[in-house]
């Protein structure tokens, strides 16, 4: 059961991975870590919005990308 974030709009799949929206983290916080260090390139690729899940459950979102 790893955590990931769901965005959107929701890239097509290969900007997704080139954003790292595929990777399973181990915990909340390393998912959080990688949102800090990737909050910009999100928001230039379009995201609005990012929503954190932990396997199929809502842990909190969807969040504001947007200044």
């Amino acid at each position: 059961m790893g955590y990931y974030w769901a965005a959107t709009p929701e890239p097509a799949d290969e900007t997704s991975r080139e954003l790292g929206l595929e990777v399973e983290f181990d915990s909340q916080g390393e998912a959080e870590a990688w949102l800090t260090a990737s909050y910009a390139e999100l928001a230039d690729a379009g995201v609005h919005a990012v929503a954190l899940y932990e396997s199929d459950r809502l842990v909190y979102g969807p969040m504001s990308l947007d200044a």
